[in-house]
Parts: structure tokens; C-alpha cells; sequence
């Protein structure tokens, strides 16, 4: 399993009148959080794109169980439970600064060719890189 975490600070134009984070916001904090994740893997979403692989989201589920609010550090840890093959799924859970949860989520992503948007298996080098995570466990 490979788990990365970041922080995010949230800004003020990032709230609702009522002072929280808007939940349209969340999706941003989840592919910063992403994005970030498959950096440390050695992959970015930069070189994929160059590679002619996509990443399009399929599939977005997400759980507001307390407000995340205006200055507030957040940490979004982010896990890959599983090998990909063309899908890869992601699981995140925001913190505050007390180490509460606040927010659960999963995104699940499909590997597609940039010439021809069909599905296709994620990169060989890609996959050695997260295989690391799964091994030691073992």
C-alpha cells in the first residue's frame, strides 16, 4: 500500500459565506493531493501527458463529516491500495491541524491513450515504482 500525505492551507476565497470550505473545493485539494502522490511514485501527470497517456477521473465519491474552514492547515493523506491495471484508485482522508477528520474521499482514474482515448494498462515503469510499496509488506 503507498500513502503520501501533503498539507494545504486553506485560503479565504476558498469558502462559502459561512465560512467553510466550499465543497466544490475539495476536488481541487484531491488532485493537488493526486498529483503530488504520483510524484513521489516518480511519475508526473507532466511526463504521462508526454508519454501520450491520460488520466481522465471516472468516478468521484466524497464525505463531509465536519467543516475544514478559512486558514485552517489541512493534511489530505492520500492511499493506493492496489495495483493498478487501467483503472487506478485513490483514497484520501482530510485532517485538521487537531487531527480530526473531516472529509473522506475516492477518485478512480482510467489510463488512456492520448491518440485514440481508448483504456489502456498503466505504464511498466510506472508500475515498478509502486511495487515497491506493495512488496515490503509482504
Amino acid at each position: 500500500m503507498f500513502t503520501k500525505e501533503i498539507e494545504i492551507r486553506v485560503r479565504y476565497a476558498e469558502t462559502d459565506q459561512m465560512g467553510f470550505v466550499y465543497y466544490g473545493n475539495y476536488a481541487t485539494y484531491f488532485e493537488v493531493a493526486r498529483v503530488e502522490s504520483l510524484r513521489a511514485l516518480g511519475m508526473s501527470y507532466k511526463e504521462l501527458e508526454k508519454s501520450g497517456i491520460m488520466l481522465p477521473v471516472l468516478e468521484y465519491n466524497c464525505k463531509y463529516l465536519k467543516p475544514a474552514k478559512y486558514d485552517d492547515l489541512l493534511t489530505i493523506k492520500t492511499t493506493i491500495k492496489s495495483i493498478p491495471t487501467a483503472r487506478i484508485f485513490f483514497d484520501y482522508e482530510v485532517f485538521n491541524e487537531n487531527k480530526e477528520l473531516l472529509t473522506i474521499a475516492s477518485t478512480t482514474l482510467v489510463f488512456v491513450q492520448a491518440f485514440n482515448k481508448r483504456p489502456c494498462v498503466a505504464p511498466e515503469q510506472f508500475l515498478e515504482q509502486l511495487r515497491k510499496y506493495f512488496h515490503q509488506n509482504q
